[in-house]
């Protein structure tokens, strides 16, 4: 694994749900039943079609909020909100996580579809607290979701990140294509997938960070 790829970078970008905890630990679970729930309840639908909605929406506008934005027209921070009432019991502190992010040089922050208030709260259960410079979430973008463009224009542009001296870590492959081109280190967290746009592959975000600072 060439490291030393990253030797420039000052500025280290951090997805949330499924990369700084890992799937095992079903987080995201929860949050699909009270997506499913919500839109049941808002547009008086079933449950089988409520999650054909959540799932086509993901697919078609980045996040289910999204297109429940454009087709619904709804009101997002209720939404976020009540989709991110989550039983955190299940995530575990993280103290080597913990050590490796904070040995990281430069500027480290998380950007997440969810809420920024679920950023906070899930970094919280992870131990991270007061690790990351800032924490962002699909708000701070005008509740444009990643992949889109404009979204990460918003962040990058507010927190001051150069994207030549940047890093970015997502599960999602989809939403390491704009970092790419935008000239970032990209790692996908997770099984490994081939395309283009991503330069490494780690199952273990620890392990991979760790040898980083060594």
């Amino acid at each position: 694994m060439p490291y030393d790829a990253f030797k420039h970078v000052d500025y280290w970008v951090f997805d949330l749900d499924n990369t700084l905890y890992p799937p095992h630990a079903r987080l995201f679970d929860q949050i699909e039943i009270l997506m499913a729930n919500y839109v049941m309840r808002e547009l008086n639908v079933d449950a089988q079609t409520a999650h054909m909605l959540r799932q086509k929406y993901w697919t078609e506008y980045g996040t289910t909020l999204a297109g429940l934005m454009h087709v619904h027209d709804i009101d997002p921070d209720p939404y976020l909100h009540e989709v991110h009432q989550l039983d955190l019991s299940g995530i575990e502190a993280a103290p080597a996580l913990r050590a490796a992010i904070t040995a990281l040089p430069g500027r480290k922050i998380i950007y997440t579809n969810g809420s920024r208030a679920h950023g906070e709260g899930v970094s919280s259960a992870l131990g991270l607290e007061g690790v990351f410079d800032a924490i962002y979430g699909v708000e701070d973008a005008g509740y444009t979701p990643k992949p889109e463009l404009t979204a990460f224009q918003k962040v990058f542009t507010a927190d001051g990140i150069d994207t030549k001296l940047a890093a970015m870590f997502e599960d999602d492959m989809r939403n390491l294509a704009i970092p790419h081109q935008l000239g970032m280190k990209t790692v996908l967290v997770g099984p490994a997938e081939s395309a283009p746009h991503i330069h490494h592959q780690t199952e273990d975000l620890t392990a991979f960070l760790t040898h980083l600072v060594r």
